[in-house]
């Protein structure tokens, strides 16, 4: 039997024997949420690869592990324990992982990756492995892909597109509840600052970019309370 949940394996540090049992464990917990499936985490393990390549002395496979595994628990950005998700798929992967015989001595290390990388549970990034995961996640949320997700996940919380007459919030507090463009300039825009590696900075001001040159042409195409 080859089920790659079922059969343990002795003790390994090998990332290609670890890829495809990560992928498969975290397959479970993905709830049918397009914003978090199988691709997002692939991009968040491959933006982490980019940002190891600045980093060779971090511990690959903790952020290998984190990154696969940061969602087992999905709840929905509009569920008030929300905040709490990290830490409940921390705690999950940290027992999955310690029954397919993960190094234990990693397995903290995977469990604090994993409860920091979220931007609502607000806990401190204390090693390399958890800046990096959480600065791997946080560029998934940039540029164009990440631009597709923000629609994608205010269609599903109800939210408007745009202010109707101000969609750039010239006059208004911005509310990236009701209007999905305020998104942009209300949380998106103040990542790349909260990047915690040198590298994912200058990934997030690059992706930054695009999203703050999107926001202006949709503004001319919608119109705005000054054109009225």
């Amino acid at each position: 039997m080859n089920d790659p949940l079922t059969k343990p394996l002795e003790p390994d540090t090998g990332l290609a024997t670890w890829r495809p049992r990560f992928a498969a464990l975290a397959a479970s917990g993905t709830g049918g949420d397009g914003a978090h499936d199988a691709n997002h985490l692939e991009r968040v393990w491959r933006n982490a690869q980019a940002l190891l390549e600045h980093h060779p002395e971090a511990d690959a496979l903790v952020v290998m592990a984190a990154c696969y595994l940061h969602d087992l628990v999905n709840l929905p950005k509009d569920d008030p324990d929300r905040a709490q998700a990290s830490r409940r798929s921390a705690k999950l992967a940290r027992h999955q992982l310690a029954w397919m015989n993960f190094p234990p001595e990693r397995l903290g290390a995977v469990a604090h990756a994993i409860e920091a990388h979220s931007f609502s549970a607000n806990i401190p990034a204390e090693s390399l492995e958890a800046r990096i995961v959480q600065d791997a996640d946080r560029l998934d949320a940039l540029g164009a892909v990440g631009l597709a997700r923000m629609f994608y996940t205010a269609g599903r919380m109800g939210s408007s597109l745009a202010h109707p007459g101000d969609p750039l919030a010239a006059s208004r507090p911005l509310d990236d509840r009701a209007y999905s463009l305020d998104h942009i300039a209300a949380k998106l825009a103040t990542l790349p600052g909260k990047m915690q590696t040198e590298a994912g900075r200058k990934l997030g001001q690059e992706r930054l970019a695009m999203l703050e040159s999107f926001r202006t042409a949709f503004a001319a195409e919608w119109g705005d309370a000054k054109d009225s």
